[in-house]
Parts: structure tokens; C-alpha cells; sequence
């Protein structure tokens, strides 16, 4: 499993359930990262996709305790060993974490890379994914070269589980 997510400098993935900032190069990337994959995520970060709709050329699940939830195009799931279950048949690499933070919580652990695109400002999140530099289980293994989009600076980071 990977994960797969924008943050700001603390970390920040979200405020009052969205995204703070709006990057296109970053979009661009997720979209390429993503495409053809298994997207993860609970109902929540489906409700704030566009139209509250599973995302295209991609398998949607959801997990969420919501035991009433149906999503048209997209696979209902109740429990992590269910969603273990699911994701069996697919190859690790092509499953994609993405949102929000308990699902972050939950299926880190279960993750071997990270995609974390890092904003360098302050969003004023009140969600936010766990910070890989201070976890001795993760390390940086790769990271592009500074980027700007409207005067805010970002890069692209892979980090990998040790």
C-alpha cells in the first residue's frame, strides 16, 4: 500500500474538510500517481470530491462504519480486516491511500511508501497526516527540486518504510 497526500509546514491536510490549498502541479501529480490504481479513502474525503463522486479510471473504495452507504462505482467497505480482504486481490503497489486523516491513522501502518507533496505555509489545518521526518520507521529517500505556484513553494517527497 502507498499513501499519498499534500501537507503543510505542520503537517496540516485539512480545514473545516478541505484541502487549504489548490495546486495545480500537484493535482497533476496525484491524477498521475493515481490513475488506473485503488484509491482508499473514508466518506468523508468521498463527500469532498468533486460532485461527492468516486474519482475516474480508478477503483474507488470507501471505508467508512456507515453501514447504510451505498456509492455507485465505488466498493463499500466496514472494517480494516474487510478492506485487507479486498485489497488482497490487487498488486500492494497499486493500492493508493488517500484520505483523510483516521484513514491516514489507521492504514499507515500497512503502507510501505509515501507520497507527500510539503507546502511551505501555514494552512490553519484541524486534520493533519503523522509527521514522517520525526517516525524512525520512515525516511526520505527521494525529493524534487523547489517549485512555486502563486508565491507558495512546495516539493515533491517519496518517502519509503525502513
Amino acid at each position: 500500500m502507498q499513501a499519498i497526500v499534500n501537507v503543510d509546514e505542520n503537517w496540516g491536510i485539512g480545514r473545516d474538510g478541505n484541502q487549504p490549498f489548490y495546486i495545480p502541479e500537484d493535482l497533476a501529480f496525484f491524477k498521475r500517481v493515481t490513475k488506473g490504481k485503488v484509491v482508499v479513502m473514508g466518506r468523508a474525503t468521498l463527500a469532498a470530491l468533486p460532485n461527492g463522486a468516486p474519482l475516474k479510471n480508478r477503483t474507488n473504495i470507501v471505508l467508512t462504519t456507515q453501514q447504510d452507504l451505498t456509492v455507485e462505482n465505488a466498493i463499500i467497505c466496514h472494517s480494516i480486516p474487510h478492506l485487507l480482504e479486498i485489497v488482497a486481490d490487487y498488486p500492494q503497489g497499486d493500492i493508493m491511500v488517500i484520505g483523510g486523516a483516521k484513514i491516514y491513522e489507521t492504514l499507515l501502518p500497512h503502507c510501505d511508501v509515501a507520497h507527500i507533496t510539503k507546502i511551505a505555509a501555514n494552512g490553519k489545518c484541524d486534520r493533519f497526516f503523522p509527521n514522517l521526518d520525526k517516525n524512525p520507521k520512515w525516511k526520505l529517500e527521494s525529493q524534487s527540486e523547489t517549485k512555486t505556484y502563486d508565491g507558495i513553494d512546495f516539493w515533491f517527497c517519496k518517502y519509503v518504510k525502513i
